[in-house]
């Protein structure tokens, strides 16, 4: 795929979704923080059906800390893995309050030395919180990548080091959000919904029906 057809591509994107953003639920970077981290292997409405309960009760690290593993669970259970989940979660929040006095820290050592936090997690705070320029290529980004030939690649990381150096630069700090979206709602993963798609005159996929 060419540098032209890329620009256009993510031109529609921007157009057509104007305000892109997580629609993991959130009012700080902490409350972000820990949702991020429940989202892995789980929809971001079971997070947010989680979150709704929790933070209510408890939505900062000394607060949830306090909870301990066991009273975790009562609020996510719902969600995958939440055993392990409950147990990272617990520990990141004790270092959040013993070594960066209860804030989430802005770089991504900082981030995944976190109990629980990987290089997709800290992409998320550090583009959404932080407003950086990153890409946490999860399985829509992946697929939609692939699939269109914006950016080919056998691997997670090998597709975000390929977005990084392809993406418009105007269009960089958006474009985890664009992508993630437009993979959720019209390149879905069994039945992409080429009909519908702006883009599908540029789209590369070779099995799209039109």
């Amino acid at each position: 795929m060419n540098k032209q057809k890329r620009q256009e591509i993510f031109d529609r994107l921007a157009e057509a979704i104007p305000e892109p953003t997580t629609e993991l639920e959130y009012n700080s970077d902490f409350e972000l923080l820990i949702a991020v981290i429940l989202s892995a292997q789980a929809t971001d409405v079971s997070v947010n059906k989680a979150t709704r309960r929790l933070y209510p009760a408890a939505n900062t690290p000394e607060k949830i800390y306090e909870l301990g593993e066991e009273g975790l669970k009562k609020y996510i259970k719902t969600i995958g893995l939440y055993n392990s989940k409950a147990k990272n979660i617990i520990k990141t929040c004790k270092a959040l309050v013993d070594k960066h006095n209860s804030e989430v820290p802005r770089t991504r050592k900082e981030l995944e030395s976190l109990p629980g936090v990987g290089r997709k997690t800290a992409n998320v705070v550090l583009n959404t919180a932080f407003g950086e320029n990153a890409m946490a290529v999860d399985t829509h980004i992946f697929r939609v990548s692939n699939r269109t030939k914006v950016a080919i690649g056998k691997t997670v990381r090998q597709v975000e080091d390929k977005l990084m150096k392809v993406v418009p630069k105007e269009h960089l700090k958006d474009a985890h959000h664009l992508l993630i979206l437009h993979g959720r709602y019209t390149c879905i993963a069994r039945k992409p919904q080429c009909t519908k798609c702006i883009i599908q005159d540029l789209c590369e996929y070779k099995d799209k029906t039109i």
